[in-house]
């Protein structure tokens, strides 16, 4: 039998493996999995500086992994694409005292 690949498919999954490669933006992430934040809430938590958070919120924009809310002067941000809240998930259960991490 016969497989066929398909291109695009192996493509995008590898935008979505480069869009999870850089651990900033891992971290950016898994605090947006658990509620909607802004961008001095995310450097607060993360100790990014702002213009690194938000070329990387920038990016999970671009790619509709998150979305973004404005409120008065504030941007919030959420993620929308549900194989990354999944992907989250995994990771938050998974437990560092075991190696996991």
């Amino acid at each position: 039998m016969e497989t066929t690949i398909n291109v695009h498919k192996f493509e995008q999954l590898a935008d979505r493996f480069k869009l999870l490669s850089a651990p900033s933006r891992l971290r950016i992430l898994l605090m947006l999995c658990s509620q909607e934040r802004n961008v001095t809430e995310i450097c607060d938590c993360t100790g990014l500086n702002q213009a690194n958070v938000s070329r990387h919120l920038q990016q999970l924009k671009l790619s509709g992994a998150v979305a973004v809310r404005r409120v008065g002067g504030r941007h919030y941000y959420r993620v929308i694409d549900s194989e990354i809240l999944d992907l989250c998930t995994q990771v938050c259960s998974l437990d560092p005292e075991n190696g996991a991490l």
